[in-house]
């Protein structure tokens, strides 16, 4: 038994120097100290031996699995060096290689736009109001003379959470808490984001606008014009012929929808402007008396107008982007341009 146990540590030892990698260290460790390794067979044959001999045989059985893990431990940090010594010199770094550019981000062209919206608006003396994305049935079409039984109620229109929540389709809710919270004279322009059941190369089913409105004794519909006309000169450039087309909304009374030259031909007609040199730019009317019942204005003593634009639609025109889908698809290629 002696000379077994001799043979074995050094066969044990020698095996473990062979090792050239952590992964056969430790199988070399499972051969000898596993459940049916060769040292744990000869620690389970110990009940076969003389009285006598266990004493003897079992001290060095201890001594032997006592060397063999001290030898493991200091081979397995020596591999483990020469690991960290292989990866240093594998994965060393040149430090005259130039270094990484941090490349700076931009502003999305969506609010590149909606800022030029803004600061325009605001020399003009109109401030900016918010309102909640998830609106109330009352303040989406109810307050804005909307019926039950308009088509912009219908599901194909509306993302409805619930019978009296909706996901507003428009910024025009905005005017009706300002106006139910403040009174005249009040300027105010709605920037936000808008959902509708639509989605294709010119429609997304959530999407930007701005609402504006203007609300004191003595609003005429040529202040409107006036203010409008200023807005797309700035945002466009002056020099673009602007027209005001007779229209119907719900909430305006009497409504109009704006187009001006085609920014692309300059009104010769183009693809863009389907060969009728103009561009619907975004629509507007003069407050109508009902709406301000739901607020609690007299239509006798005070008028105002409103407008309302889709700001993926002003970009596309003020960047020549043909398809909406491009502002919302992070594409970087696109983006950088911007």
């Amino acid at each position: 038994m002696k000379e077994r146990l001799q043979q074995l540590q050094d066969d044990s030892l020698l095996a473990l120097q062979q090792a050239g990698d952590l992964k056969a260290l430790q199988g070399v460790r499972v051969q000898v100290l596993g459940k049916k390794g060769t040292l744990t067979e000869v620690m389970k044959g110990m009940r076969d031996l003389a009285a006598e001999e266990r004493p003897a045989i079992g001290s060095l059985v201890n001594t032997l699995k006592t060397q063999f893990e001290d030898s493991f431990v200091a081979r397995q940090l020596e591999l483990q060096q020469q690991d960290i010594a292989a990866k240093l010199a594998n994965e060393k770094i040149d430090v005259t290689l130039p270094g990484r550019k941090n490349t700076p981000g931009s502003l999305h062209p969506v609010t590149l736009v909606t800022d030029d919206v803004i600061e325009i608006f605001s020399r003009l003396g109109f401030a900016v109001a918010e309102g909640p994305e998830i609106e109330q049935d009352f303040y989406n079409f109810e307050a804005l003379n909307i019926p039950k039984d308009h088509p912009a109620r219908d599901m194909q229109d509306t993302f409805y959470i619930s019978d009296d929540r909706v996901l507003r389709t428009h910024t025009s809710p905005v005017q009706i808490r300002t106006m139910m919270k403040h009174k005249p004279p009040i300027r105010i322009i709605a920037p936000g984001t808008v959902y509708r059941r639509d989605s294709d190369i010119t429609h997304s089913p959530m999407f930007h606008q701005v609402e504006g409105f203007l609300v004191d004794d003595r609003v005429t519909f040529g202040d409107l014009k006036g203010v409008l006309t200023h807005f797309l000169n700035e945002f466009f450039g002056a020099g673009h012929r602007v027209r005001f087309r007779p229209s119907f909304f719900p909430f305006t009374e009497p409504s109009a929808e704006v187009d001006i030259e085609c920014v692309i031909c300059g009104g010769s007609g183009c693809r863009v402007c389907g060969k009728t040199g103009w561009l619907e730019i975004l629509g507007c009317g003069m407050i109508d008396p009902e709406v301000f019942k739901s607020v609690n204005y007299d239509a006798e003593k005070y008028s105002g107008f409103a407008f309302g634009m889709g700001l993926e639609r002003m970009a596309m025109l003020k960047y020549g982007v043909n398809d909406l889908r491009l502002f919302f698809e992070n594409d970087l290629r696109f983006l950088k341009q911007f």
